[in-house]
Order: structure tokens, then C-alpha cells, then sequence
């Protein structure tokens, strides 16, 4: 499936090395105000070959809107938005164009389709992810509108964490650091990793504030599900906690448990969200990425004739993909949250009656 989303919903196109990526988003209301500047600008927050903790590849990344917005306003049809490749160099995969990467999906696609785009992944890259900032650019763009903003950073980088979050400092932080105590360790970490030809892991914390009571739809799609699902579908992510999440285990009930008062709620161990529907409070998402598993060191792999063979990488890696993947898990999380706004309006009849009396 290359679709997402229920109401507001977008399907990205395109591959790591051909001529362009983007999205398609349909059910986006009419009327909304486009800001284009503001999407080009969370564009520029994922972009690559701004620092040297990132790709060197050179895109600029710059937007093109070619339908569903006319004089500024989204018209109520599609809105396609094309991103073009302009730095490709394909002749770094020609080695390895038979050959499997280890930690890449090129074994699991050659196995399903029985061909594969060797070229930096073709579909599978994080390339494509920049389509879907794009997307959660224009859903925060109606979002805002409400009252609903996001923000996000990184709170931990190979095992380093951060003692508190300031989700004001990311944007200040080449790293996108959510604390500035453990910020330069977290530095030395990728670059160590980086001078060593290796990658490290992090993880991202994104924070959505402002929703109301009751987004999410009973047992089969819960907000936590469906933004689990999206932060999963994220390249390299491989788990996500709500809250307080896997140390929910290693509680009591009675330290688990948000003390309910007249004014909200005393603590926030469900991370904003009960019984699969938002409380009121901030949703606090922690998604974890593996380390980039595109490094310069010799590793054992197979061929397309299963046989055993060396493999030595060529190409331009980030040397730690949850500095510029913090960005996308925002913008996913912008994406479910508009979808749940747009299902949650036709859920009483006092939501009917209001729109259509």
C-alpha cells in the first residue's frame, strides 16, 4: 500500500534515484489557506547535506504544487506536490546491483517482486520520506488552525539520554538535540561512529499539543494504533512507545495510574491518550530508530544466486537517521491527527445537526 489515511489521506510516489518524488493528498477541506513558504521550510528541516551529521547528497529539496490549490486556497480536490532528484549518483550501486545489503530491504523486495531497484533502495530509501513531510507540512497547515501544534526532537542518541526535554531547543541544535546538557556527547557519538565508518541508533520524542477530548476511534482504530502504525512505516524504525510505554511494565497500577482532578489530569503516564482516544493532555510519542545500516565496513552477505559474497558499500549515508527522521515522525503524526479530526466530526448527531443547520 502506498496510501494513508482514512479522510485526509496521502499517497507518496517515486524512487531514491528517479527523476522526482511526492505526494498526493485528498480530503483535505476546502479553504484552507496554502502557505508555501511554510512548507518548503519543514522540507529544509529534513533536508540532507546541511551538516556533517547528516548525508552529504546535496537536494534542495524545493517543493512544486501542481493542482488542488488555486489563489492560495486548497479547492477541496487533489493537491499533488512533486519533489525533484537533482543529486543523484547511481553509479555508486552498480556494485552491489546483484548483491544483498545487510540491514536493507533489498533481500525482502527481490524476494516478493523478483526484481529490485538497486539504486540507493529505489522505493524503499528514506528518500521518500520527504514526500511525506510535504504532506504533514499541509495537515499542521489545518491543524494550526484549530489550535493543535507539534513539535519534536531527539532525546536520546546511542544510549545517550536526555535528562529533560525543551522541545524550544531543537531548532537551535544541529542535531536537533532535545537537551542541550547531553547534546555534545550525543555529537561525539555519531561523528565517532561516523570516522569509524559506522551508525548509530536513536530515538525520537514528538509532542502533540492542543487536541481536544475523543480523537480516536474505538478498538480498531485506536490513535495509539494508528499512530504506532505510522511511526512503524517510518524507514529504520523498529519500535514505538506512547507515554510511559515499555515502563508501564515495571510499575504498580498505583504509579501508573493519572490521578484525574477538576483541572486535568495530576500526571501524564499515558502519554495523552486512554482507551485508544486523546484525554485531553499532550501526546508524548517516543519512536526508535535502528542505526543506519548503510556503512563503510566490509560485512558478509549473498547474491541474487545465493552466494556467499563480501560486500563493501560506496554512497553518501547519514551516520545517524534519527536526527533527520525526527522531522518525519512529526509530520506523520500531523497526518493521523488530521484524519482523526476529519472522522471525529460526524461522530454525534450534535456534530451533524451543527454543520449542516
Amino acid at each position: 500500500m502506498n496510501r494513508f489515511g482514512e479522510r485526509f489521506m496521502m499517497t507518496t510516489f517515486g524512487e531514491s534515484h528517479g527523476k522526482a518524488i511526492g505526494c498526493v493528498l485528498d480530503g483535505v477541506p476546502a479553504g484552507l489557506a496554502i502557505d508555501e513558504a511554510y512548507i518548503q521550510s519543514e522540507l529544509n528541516r529534513r533536508k540532507p547535506g546541511q551538516n556533517e551529521f547528516a548525508t552529504a547528497r546535496k537536494e534542495d529539496d524545493k517543493v512544486e504544487i501542481l493542482s488542488g490549490v488555486f489563489e492560495g486556497f486548497t479547492t477541496g480536490t487533489p493537491i499533488m506536490m512533486v519533489i525533484y532528484n537533482t543529486d543523484q549518483k547511481s553509479g555508486d550501486y552498480t556494485n552491489i546491483k546483484d548483491i544483498f545489503r545487510p540491514g536493507h530491504a533489498d533481500f525482502t523486495y527481490f524476494h516478493k517482486y523478483g526484481l529490485r531497484d538497486y539504486r540507493g533502495g529505489g522505493r524503499s530509501s528514506a528518500r521518500e520520506t520527504a514526500a511525506r513531510v510535504a504532506g504533514g507540512a499541509v495537515a499542521k497547515l489545518m491543524l494550526r488552525s484549530v489550535g493543535i501544534d507539534f513539535s519534536s526532537g531527539i532525546s536520546a542518541v546511542h544510549g545517550i539520554e536526555a535528562q529533560t526535554l525543551d522541545f524550544t531547543y531543537p531548532p537551535q541544535s544541529p542535531i536537533y538535540a532535545l537537551d542541550k546538557t547531553v547534546e555534545e556527547a550525543q555529537k561525539e557519538a555519531i561523528l565517532t561512529a561516523k570516522n569509524a565508518h559506522d551508525s548509530v541508533g536513536g530515538v525520537a520524542t514528538v509532542k502533540i499539543s492542543g487536541l481536544p477530548i475523543g480523537l480516536g476511534e474505538g478498538l480498531y482504530y485506536k490513535l495509539d494504533a494508528v499512530l504506532a502504525e505510522a511511526m512503524m512505516g517510518i524507514n529504520a524504525v523498529k519500535a514505538v512507545e506512547i507515554g510511559e510505554g515499555i515502563a508501564c511494565a515495571q510499575l504498580l497500577a498505583s504509579e501508573n495510574n493519572d490521578a484525574i482532578t477538576p483541572n486535568g489530569f495530576k500526571t501524564n503516564h499515558s502519554g495523552g491518550i486512554l482507551g485508544g482516544m486523546s484525554n485531553g493532555d499532550d501526546v508524548i510519542v517516543r519512536v526508535h530508530f535502528k542505526p543506519t545500516p548503510s556503512i563503510f565496513i566490509d560485512q558478509e552477505s549473498t547474491n541474487t544466486a545465493n552466494e556467499s559474497v563480501s560486500i563493501a558499500l560506496k554512497g553518501r549515508h547519514d551516520p545517524c537517521v534519527a536526527v533527520r527522521g525526527s522531522v518525519v515522525a512529526e509530520s506523520m503524526a500531523a497526518l493521523v491527527i488530521a484524519d482523526m479530526l476529519l472522522l471525529n466530526m460526524g461522530r454525534t448527531m450534535d456534530g451533524i445537526q451543527g454543520y449542516y443547520n
